[in-house]
């Protein structure tokens, strides 16, 4: 039976200064639990009204299963953070890796520079799970990657995918690898050479690259418009970016 202490703890989760306060994070619904769980993701407590979970965690070391703890709907729809209670919520802890000095001189990354839609985050993760990039970096002013937002979009990759929320002009000036940053007016992005390394970095939904960040472009790239609309996602400009990269650099 959940106390009220419980129900406060995990209410209270739903915002990101009881998560930071805490160090603790929620996340909902039995899909993504499962697919977090088959990533190895090591989830602190899960709390199901299923009498036998069909979540069961992996075969592992006993001190890293999770508490399960099963409860009643009435208790499942008091600590829900969706108005229809799913039947499975798991606690997990945050953990935030540091970025290793040089990381961003090998390899592709992924930067978001105030990207501030949870989901579009969580797509961008996706992305960048799909496309075997090496990390991704979150500006602070982003999306928080613990928003259950973030994770459910991600689909998995939030388990997958090295996150480093980081100042990203400092960062990017740190670095000789080539930043690409993702704009209306640049080269054609299908004009690049072949780049076995380099950093895409995606700008705000409704502001594009911040000006401490663009000053750190070494090359603005764009994708050619052939109609009337405005703009692109943010997530569907970088995929289509990263596919580009992925698929010229295997011609090298």
């Amino acid at each position: 039976m959940l106390t009220k202490a419980d129900v406060q703890r995990l209410r209270s989760l739903r915002e990101k200064k009881h998560r930071e306060a805490l160090g603790l994070f929620v996340i909902e619904g039995e899909k993504v639990v499962a697919e977090l769980r088959a990533a190895n993701f090591p989830f602190d407590e899960i709390y199901t009204t299923d009498v036998a979970p069909t979540h069961a965690p992996p075969s592992s070391a006993a001190s890293s299963a999770p508490r399960l703890i099963n409860i009643t709907a009435e208790e499942m729809a008091r600590i829900s953070h969706f108005p229809t209670p799913s039947s499975v919520l798991a606690v997990g802890r945050i953990r935030r890796e540091p970025l290793p000095p040089g990381a961003l001189d090998r390899g592709l990354t992924l930067a978001l520079d105030r990207v501030q839609d949870a989901g579009n985050v969580g797509t961008l993760l996706r992305i960048a799970d799909w496309f075997g990039f090496e990390r991704v970096l979150l500006s602070p002013d982003s999306a928080d990657l613990f928003h259950q937002k973030v994770i459910n979009a991600s689909m998995g990759s939030f388990a997958r995918v090295r996150v480093h929320t980081t100042d990203l002009a400092a960062a990017l000036s740190a670095t000789r690898t080539p930043v690409l940053g993702c704009d209306l007016i640049g080269d054609d992005v299908h004009a690049l050479p072949p780049l076995r390394d380099a950093i895409v970095v995606i700008g705000s939904e409704g502001r594009g690259l911040s000006p401490d960040v663009k000053a750190r472009v070494t090359r603005c790239v764009t994708i050619r418009r052939f109609g009337a609309a405005e703009s692109l996602n943010a997530a569907v400009a970088a995929a289509i970016v990263c596919d580009n990269l992925r698929r010229l650099a295997g011609r090298t």
